[in-house]
């Protein structure tokens, strides 16, 4: 995989998130990630620290429910999100070794935790998580995608349309390698913006692991591990995939 492919999303195609991504259609999902935080918790929850959160676009329904932190490692990603939400607060960092000096009563990783390709990634994920969680509260991640039932070259596209701009993005998934821990995928976008006409590519090296090892490596780290299936859909996706609303035990007693 080339590196001039890699995560432009994140960089010369930034500008295209606000079209691609649009709050509204995540606010049902992030709604029930809040009931479902909420209803685990041992402890009030007030704070919550989102790592890996982008362009803010979920930050946009979390952050009627808590007072929100935002984590990100993409500059251009946090400056769509200040737009979106000025009244959160945003900081740049990496989710494997951050360490910001404070908990909170929540924690969540949701897409952005497909970046971690290896189970040593994993770990350092969840360590983080855990380094920031007070006893008693709450980290909830999900499995976008997992070895036992992924499905080889799934397809779909969205549309965005802003005034004379319009953006398609058509989204591929390939593992080329059963054996290892990692899938490829690929983005395509058809960009029509003041008359004019262009594609673009890029492709992400994602994670992808067998659920028991997400179990396995959650537990190892501290926290009681609850799973449940999870079915998604909006205008352009029908996802199922599996959540984890995890307890950080309070050993104070």
């Amino acid at each position: 995989m080339s590196d001039e492919f890699q995560r432009r999303m994140y960089d010369d195609l930034v500008w295209t998130w606000p079209l691609i991504s649009d709050p509204s259609l995540a606010v049902e999902e992030v709604k029930l990630f809040s009931k479902l935080i909420k209803d685990r918790a041992a402890r009030p929850v007030e704070t919550l620290l989102h790592m890996g959160c982008g362009g803010g676009h979920m930050d946009f329904t979390f952050k009627e429910e808590f007072q929100l932190t935002g984590l990100d490692l993409s500059e251009g990603m946090l400056d769509h999100a200040r737009a979106l939400n000025p009244e959160v607060e945003y900081l740049i960092g990496d989710m494997r070794d951050a360490r910001l000096g404070r908990t909170f009563d929540a924690v969540v990783v949701l897409d952005s935790i497909s970046y971690m390709v290896s189970q040593k990634d994993l770990n350092a994920a969840f360590r983080t998580a855990w380094e920031h969680l007070k006893p008693g509260g709450v980290f909830l991640t999900y499995a976008e995608q997992d070895k036992e039932t992924f499905e080889q070259n799934k397809t779909f596209a969205r549309t965005g349309v802003d005034g004379d701009t319009s953006v398609t993005l058509i989204e591929n998934d390939y593992d080329p390698d059963t054996e290892d821990t990692t899938m490829e995928y690929t983005l395509v976008y058809l960009i029509r913006r003041e008359g004019e006409f262009s594609i673009e590519k890029e492709q992400h090296l994602m994670g992808l692991f067998p659920l028991k090892v997400w179990s396995r490596i959650l537990r190892s780290v501290g926290f009681d591990v609850k799973r449940r299936k999870y079915n998604y859909s909006n205008e352009w996706v029908d996802l199922e995939y599996q959540l984890f609303i995890c307890l950080k035990p309070d050993t104070s007693d």
